[in-house]
């Protein structure tokens, strides 16, 4: 036991301590357990050997590391110390270096040298290139006219080969300029040539056919070998036709149309008769047209497959100019019609009349190219037209022109001596007439839209609209607005005063002279509003106004409508709702309020004049007193009483003023003229009459009687509008409610109606119900029954 416990206690190195005791207690639980005790030492001692070897490994293990870090530690130091040494003997050579002058005075010597060595390098690839750009040629030319299509491989590389030198020469502050043009030249002369030499075919061949004299367009037909050489043509140049985004006019048109344009000019750009510029649209434009005409029919049915089957599939496919003969017909003509356009527009600018006419021949030629021949130029959005190239340069001098004229004729308009006359034939029956100067004035408007409508630049019309159009209306509508300022000043006492007035000017208002004077402001104004809402609501002026909105939306720089038209004068002039989200609004917005507002006013002094009228034509009649004749007859019928001798002028002057309003007025506002003139008329014999005088049963048989005689007048020229004195008709029904009722049941008496209404308002609004009586208040019947002399005894 003992010696086990000093091999444990030798293998541990170190004193005994628990873990030994527990481990000896767990083996030596028992004296049975002595017996192993030999195994048990066996054991110890192999795990002592193992834990030994294992130590020494680990030991052996770490001397080697040690002795690797110091080895790697030693060289790292060598090499710290080797890098130190060279940094040290690189600052010492480069302060040698830099004091010292040898690098600068080698690097001058070898300058010269090298740049020759560059010039060199530089004039052998500047030979090679040209060697390459005369192999391009050589070779193009070689395959012509027998195969277009191998011609065009050099070809396009020799085209590339300029457009990257022309690329390459701006980074390289425009370097090689002769080098650059050479190519360039080159390239474009080789392209000349090759269609020369293509064309050269094309003109044998149609020289060999007699065209175009002996060609008859409605029978012949193109042969085999005339075909090929139109579709060698079309194989040269269909490269430039797929990759160009301008429109160019097919090759072989331009040969078959060289003859055509030599004609046209002999005829029309020489000193013949038929150049006269006055003479383009009864001799040039006409010549055009009978020849597409005369050969239309021919191109389609010999061309049309080829083309359509050469442009199949390719991003030409939908351009007309391309897969349509005619349309590729009129795209080599059109060249020299332009020429002759545009020569015929310098003679014209020196006469604006003959310029103004020629730009209506222009648009119409170009209609007719368009309708006629389905003729796009190629464009997504339809062809600009010749229309459209020569208001490019020309636009202001046609704009001028038809600013003078339009502002001649208006002012022409005006100084006629019936242009203040009422048009009284104007719509017929019920129809508000205007003067014969505004009707006249809409349709110079009309023929002014109709020289700028077909313009194709929105800017062109935007300028036409505004600087013509609205310049009149603006013009006319000053007019009007100072005709209703002088009625005031007349009609006023301060402008009596500041102004004075002429007995002239008063004459010319006595009668319906003022009710002629604000018709015609009125009637002009209206037809103005009309005629402007009209417009706006027109498909050109709805199209013009959406461009306006669409262009007010964007940026700053895009609102500038053109060169003397900004935002701001566009949305003064035409509407305040220019550049908003809204739907509403259109382009004679601020032009048709201003109009309205003299419309108003022109109502409202003829409402006040009306009324005027009537006062003073009333006012006998309004001061009479005598409305308590007595009578003996207590059923007294109203109809079979005469008028008031003092009704006698009033009815003539209602009549008068009836007659002419009726004429002058549409049925609208004629109503409402008149409503208001009645219920002002009403208001006087209800004040005056009806709740200040006293009435017997003859005295209130008599006003019964005068009030039909207004109401049948005024209801023959305006039917219904006796409802307007509807309160007065029911105060004079209550007035002349009879003393005795004939018969029982017949109705109310005079008595019997006073006694209930004066019982309560419950009972007064019986009696009016009984009555048929709507508008008058129990107050207002005791009023009236109050000025019954029959009740006041």
């Amino acid at each position: 036991m003992s010696n086990a416990l000093d091999s444990f206690q030798h293998v541990h190195d170190g004193p005994l301590d628990l873990r030994v005791e527990d481990y000896l207690d767990d083996k030596l639980q028992s004296t049975t357990d002595l017996d192993t005790l030999d195994e048990l030492l066996a054991k110890v001692e192999l795990q002592q050997s193992q834990l030994q070897s294992q130590l020494d490994n680990a030991t052996k293990e770490l001397e080697d590391a040690k002795r690797t870090a110091s080895e790697r530690q030693d060289s790292l130091s060598s090499q710290i110390q080797e890098f130190q040494d060279l940094q040290h003997s690189i600052d010492a050579r480069l302060k040698i270096a830099t004091a010292s002058d040898a690098p600068s005075e080698a690097i001058t010597r070898l300058q010269v040298p090298m740049k020759k060595l560059r010039a060199v390098k530089i004039a052998q690839k500047y030979l090679e290139l040209l060697q390459d750009v005369d192999h391009l040629r050589a070779e193009a030319r070689s395959h012509l006219p027998e195969s277009p299509k191998a011609a065009l491989e050099p070809y396009t590389k020799l085209r590339k080969l300029a457009i990257r030198l022309r690329e390459l020469q701006e980074p390289a502050d425009y370097a090689a300029v002769h080098l650059v043009t050479h190519v360039t030249v080159v390239t474009d002369m080789l392209w000349d040539e090759m269609k020369k030499t293509m064309s050269k075919e094309m003109d044998a061949v149609l020289q060999a056919r007699g065209w175009p004299n002996r060609i008859d367009p409605a029978h012949a037909e193109m042969d085999e070998e005339w075909l090929i050489c139109f579709d060698k043509l079309l194989d040269l140049q269909l490269p430039e036709l797929l990759y160009t985004d301008s429109v160019i006019s097919l090759l072989p048109f331009d040969v078959m149309c060289r003859i055509f344009i030599s004609e046209f000019r002999f005829h029309f750009l020489s000193d013949k008769p038929t150049s006269n510029p006055q003479s383009i649209n009864t001799h040039c434009f006409p010549w055009l047209f009978a020849l597409l005409h005369k050969w239309e029919d021919f191109f389609r049915d010999n061309l049309g497959p080829s083309l359509a089957a050469k442009f199949r599939d390719t991003p030409a496919a939908d351009r007309m100019v391309y897969v349509d003969p005619v349309c590729a017909f009129i795209t080599s003509m059109l060249p020299v019609m332009r020429e002759k356009v545009k020569a015929t527009m310098q003679e014209a600018v020196r006469s604006p009349t003959f310029l103004s006419s020629l730009m209506g021949q222009v648009m119409d030629f170009d209609d007719t190219i368009r309708s006629t021949f389905n003729y796009d130029g190629g464009e997504p959005h339809g062809w600009g037209g010749l229309t459209s190239e020569i208001l490019d340069e020309w636009f202001e001098p046609w704009f001028q022109a038809e600013k003078q004229f339009a502002l001649e004729r208006f002012r022409a308009i005006m100084d006629s001596p019936d242009a203040r006359n009422i048009d009284y034939n104007y719509g017929g029956l019920g129809k508000t007439k205007p003067t014969y100067g505004a009707t006249r004035v809409t349709d110079l408007l009309r023929s002014v839209t109709a020289q700028y409508r077909r313009a194709p630049k929105f800017k062109h019309k935007l300028r036409f609209l505004i600087g013509i159009q609205l310049d009149v209306l603006d013009e006319y509508h000053d007019r009007l607005r100072g005709s209703l300022e002088a009625y005031g000043a007349i009609n006023s006492a301060v402008g009596r005063t500041l102004h004075g007035v002429t007995k002239d000017q008063l004459a010319a208002l006595e009668g319906t002279g003022q009710f002629e004077t604000l018709c015609k402001v009125f009637g002009s104004s209206d037809h103005i509003v009309a005629t402007l809402t009209d417009w706006s609501n027109e498909e050109f002026f709805v199209s013009l106004w959406d461009q306006l909105q669409s262009r007010s939306k964007g940026s700053e720089e895009q609102r500038v409508f053109s060169g003397e038209i900004s935002y701001q004068e566009a949305k003064d002039r035409t509407s305040t709702s220019m550049g908003s989200n809204t739907d509403d609004g259109g382009l004679f917005d601020e032009t048709i309020a201003a109009y309205a507002l003299r419309r108003k006013t022109a109502r409202d002094f003829l409402e006040a004049a009306l009324v005027e009228s009537h006062n003073k034509a009333f006012r006998p009649y309004l001061s009479r007193t005598h409305w308590t004749p007595a009578s003996e007859d207590l059923t007294i019928d109203p109809s079979q009483l005469a008028i008031t001798a003092q009704l006698d002028e009033p009815l003539q002057i209602l009549k008068r003023n009836l007659n002419f309003l009726v004429r002058a007025l549409g049925t609208a506002p004629l109503r409402r003229v008149w409503r208001h003139a009645l219920e002002k008329l009403q208001d006087a014999l209800w004040s005056d009459i009806v709740t200040r005088q006293n009435f017997t049963a003859l005295g209130a048989a008599q006003f019964t009687r005068d009030l039909e005689a207004i109401c049948v007048l005024v209801e023959k020229a305006i039917p219904g509008s006796s409802a307007s004195l509807g309160t007065v008709l029911e105060g004079a029904k209550l007035l002349r409610l009879p003393v005795v009722v004939a018969e029982e049941g017949a109705g109310l008496s005079l008595k019997e109606a006073s006694d209930r209404v004066f019982t309560d308002n419950t009972e007064a609004k019986k009696v009016l119900e009984e009555l048929d009586i709507e508008i008058l208040t129990p107050a207002n019947a005791r009023h009236i029954l109050q000025r019954r002399v029959e009740n006041i005894e």
